[in-house]
C-alpha cells in the first residue's frame, strides 16, 4: 500500500514538474520568436530613420530655399523653389516635401498645383515644427496628414542665411505603408502580431487592422487627450480591452502575459515590448500561447514517458532483485541437494563398484567354468574314442612284437638284410603311432593364445586324424582346397568344433548301408563357409533344439548333448556362426560353420 501511495505522489510530482517545465520551455521560445521580430522591425525602422535623417538638413541647405523664404512675396523666386521641391520630392521618394517660414505658414511645396496642395496652410501647431525651431536641430515626427488623413514620418530641419539666421523650417513626409508591409513578409512568424505605440500608448502601426489607432495604454493622464487628437484627427482612439494576467516564470522583465477580450482578437498572448531607435516609440510584439499548451502537452507526454521508463525500470531491477534472491535461495537447496545427491551418488557408486566387481568376478568364474566346460567335452571326446585309440595302438604294438621276434631269428642265421627290413617296419609303426598320440595330445590340451589368422584346412586335417583312427570304415570325403583358407580364429579350438561336427556325423550315419560324410570349403560374402554333411537320419523338426546344453538323441553312454552347445559358443566368440538343418537334396543333416575371411599378413 505504501509503494503504491509512493507511485502516486511521484508520478504527480513529475507531471507538475513536466507542467511547469513545460510552460517555461514554452513560454522561453515565445519570448526568443518575439525578440527576433523585434529585432527584425527595430533594425528596419533604424534604417528608415538614418535613411532620411540627413535628406531635410541637405535640402535645407539649398540656396532656393533661403532665397524664397527672404523674398515670400516674389512669385519668380516661389515659382522656383516650388519646381525645385517637385524635383527632390521625386528624387527623394518622399510623399510630401513643404517649406514653412517662422510662423508655420507653407509658402512652397511639391504639390504647389494640387488642389490639397499644402502652400497657404499653417502648421505652426505640429510639434514637428515647434520642435525644429525651439531645437534647431532636425526632428522627426509621427502623425496622420490633415487633409490625406494618410499615416506618415514627418522630417523636419532649421532653413539658415549664410549667417545662420533661422529663416524658417523645411518639413518631408514620408508614407509609413513599406514599414508595415515587413510584418508580411514569407520569414514573418504567423503566431506572432506587433504593433508599433508612440509615446502615449496609441498604436499607429499594427500587422492587424483591427488594433489600429487602438489606445494600449488605458487609464493614463488626461492630458494626453488633446495631444493625441491633433496627432490622430477624426479617430475614435478606442481603448484595447485585456487584462495582465502576470509574467511567466523565468522571463525577462518587458515580457508580459495578457488576456485580450477583444471581440475579433480574443486569447491569451505574450507580449514582449521594446523601445525603438531615436524615438519615443515602442514596439509591442504579441504572440498567442496555444502553442506553449502543446509543449506542455509534449513535457507531459515526456514527463510520463520517463515516469514510465523509471518506473518499468525500477520494476525491472526489483523484479531481478527478487530473482537473484530467489535464485540465490534456490542456489543454496541446489548445493544442499547436490551435496546430498552426490552422497547419495557415492554410496551408490560405491555399491556399483562392489557389483562390478563382484559381476567381474562372476563372469572370469563363468569364462573358467566355460574353459573346463570345453575341456570337459575334450575329454568325454577322448573317452568316447579310447576304445578306437587302443585299437590303433594295439595293432602296431602286435606287429612290432612279431617283427622283433623274426629279426632275433634272422639274426641267428645271419640274414642282416631281413633284419635291416623288419627294424624298418618297426621304425614306421613307431612313427604311425607317434602321429596318433601327438595329434590326440594337441587336441586335449587347452587354448592359451588369443584369436589369430589359421589356415581352416589345417583344424578340418587335424579333425579327421583323430575320427578317422576311431572308424577308419566310414567313408569321409574331404574335398580340400588346395590354396590356404585363412579365417580369424584359434586352431585348437576350431579342430575342437570339427572334431564335434565329424563325430556327430559318423554317429548319425551308423548303420547306413553306405553311409557317407562329405567336408567343402567355399566362400559367401567375405566369409568362408565349411559345410560337414552326411546322409544319416537327420535333425529333429526344430533344428535350434539341438544347440541347446544336454538336449542329445542319443544314450547317456554316448554323451551328454553338450558338444552342439559348446561347439556354438567357440564359434561365436571367435566373431563366427554356426547353423544346422535337414538336407534338402535327400537325407541326412548339413552343419554350417561361417568364419570371417582374413589374409595371411594379417
Amino acid at each position: 500500500m505504501l509503494q503504491r501511495f509512493s507511485v502516486v505522489v511521484i508520478l504527480v510530482v513529475i507531471m507538475l514538474l513536466s507542467w511547469l517545465l513545460g510552460g517555461w520551455y514554452g513560454y522561453r521560445q515565445l519570448e526568443q520568436e518575439a525578440l527576433q521580430e523585434a529585432f527584425r522591425y527595430r533594425q528596419l525602422v533604424a534604417n528608415e530613420l538614418n535613411r532620411y535623417l540627413p535628406v531635410p538638413a541637405l535640402i535645407a541647405e539649398h540656396p532656393l530655399l533661403a532665397d524664397a523664404l527672404k523674398q515670400p512675396n516674389d512669385a519668380v523666386t516661389l515659382l522656383r523653389a516650388n519646381e525645385q521641391m517637385q524635383r527632390m520630392a521625386t528624387i527623394v521618394g518622399g510623399s510630401d516635401i513643404y517649406l514653412m517660414d517662422l510662423s508655420g505658414l507653407t509658402i512652397a511645396a511639391n504639390n504647389f498645383g494640387q488642389p490639397d496642395t499644402f502652400v497657404g496652410n499653417n502648421y505652426a501647431f505640429r510639434p514637428y515644427f515647434s520642435e525644429a525651431v525651439q531645437t534647431g536641430d532636425s526632428v522627426a515626427y509621427f502623425a496622420l496628414g490633415l487633409r490625406s488623413l494618410e499615416r506618415g514620418l514627418y522630417f523636419t530641419h532649421p532653413v539658415r542665411d549664410q549667417r545662420g539666421k533661422m529663416l524658417g523650417v523645411v518639413a518631408i513626409k514620408i508614407l509609413v505603408h513599406e514599414l508595415e508591409s515587413q510584418w508580411h513578409r514569407p520569414e514573418s512568424t504567423q503566431q506572432a502580431q506587433m504593433v508599433v505605440l508612440d509615446g502615449d500608448g496609441i498604436s499607429f502601426l499594427s500587422s492587424r487592422s483591427q488594433w489600429l489607432y487602438r489606445d494600449f495604454r488605458p487609464g493614463d493622464k488626461a492630458e494626453k487627450t488633446a495631444r493625441v487628437r491633433q496627432r490622430y484627427p477624426e479617430r475614435d482612439l478606442e481603448p484595447v480591452d485585456f487584462s495582465v494576467t502576470g509574467k511567466p516564470w523565468g522571463l525577462a522583465d518587458y515580457s508580459t502575459r495578457i488576456q485580450l477580450r477583444d471581440s475579433n482578437s480574443a486569447g491569451t498572448y505574450l507580449t514582449v515590448e521594446v523601445d525603438l531607435p531615436r524615438l519615443d516609440w515602442s514596439l509591442m510584439v504579441l504572440t498567442e500561447t496555444r502553442s506553449v499548451l502543446w509543449t506542455r502537452a509534449g513535457f507531459l507526454v515526456s514527463g510520463l514517458a520517463l515516469f514510465l521508463a523509471g518506473f518499468l525500470t525500477w520494476l525491472y531491477l526489483r523484479e531481478r532483485y527478487r530473482r537473484e534472491r530467489e535464485l540465490a535461495l534456490r542456489g543454496e537447496q541446489l548445493e544442499r541437494r547436490v551435496a546430498q545427491r552426490t552422497a547419495d551418488l557415492k554410496r551408490s557408486n560405491d555399491q556399483l563398484l562392489e557389483e562390478i566387481q563382484e559381476r567381474e568376478r562372476a563372469q572370469t568364474e563363468l569364462r573358467e567354468t566355460q574353459q573346463e566346460l570345453i575341456q570337459a567335452a575334450k575329454l568325454a571326446v577322448l573317452g568316447q574314442m579310447s576304445a578306437g585309440l587302443n585299437h590303433e595302438i594295439n595293432q602296431p604294438l602286435t606287429a612290432i612284437q612279431g617283427y622283433a621276434r623274426n629279426s632275433r631269428k634272422f639274426l641267428e642265421r645271419g640274414a642282416t638284410d631281413m633284419v635291416d627290413a623288419n627294424l624298418g617296419e618297426i621304425v614306421a609303426l613307431c612313427d604311425k603311432m607317434a602321429e596318433l598320440i601327438r595329434q590326440f595330445k594337441v587336441f586335449a590340451r587347452k587354448s592359451e593364445g588369443p584369436p589369430s589368422v589359421v589356415d581352416l584346412r589345417l583344424a578340418v586335417d587335424g579333425a579327421l586324424k583323430i575320427i578317422r583312427a576311431q572308424h577308419s570304415s566310414i567313408g569321409i570325403d574331404w574335398h580340400r582346397p588346395e590354396q590356404p583358407v585363412m579365417c580369424h580364429g584359434d586352431l585348437i579350438r576350431i579342430e575342437q568344433v570339427m572334431v564335434n561336427l565329424v563325430a556327430n556325423a559318423v554317429q548319425a550315419v551308423e548303420g547306413r548301408d553306405e553311409p557317407l560324410i562329405e567336408i567343402m570349403i567355399d566362400e559367401e560374402e567375405g566369409n568362408w563357409r565349411c559345410r560337414v554333411r552326411d546322409n544319416g537320419h537327420g535333425l529333429p523338426g526344430n533344428t535350434e533344439k539341438v544347440f541347446e546344453p544336454f538336449f542329445t538323441t542319443r544314450s547317456v553312454k554316448q554323451g551328454l548333448g553338450l558338444g552342439l552347445s559348446i561347439s556354438r559358443q567357440i564359434v561365436e566368440a571367435l566373431g563366427g556362426n554356426l547353423v544346422g538343418h535337414n538336407r534338402d537334396d535327400g537325407p541326412g543333416a548339413e552343419f554350417v560353420l561361417k568364419l570371417k575371411q582374413r589374409r595371411a599378413e594379417e
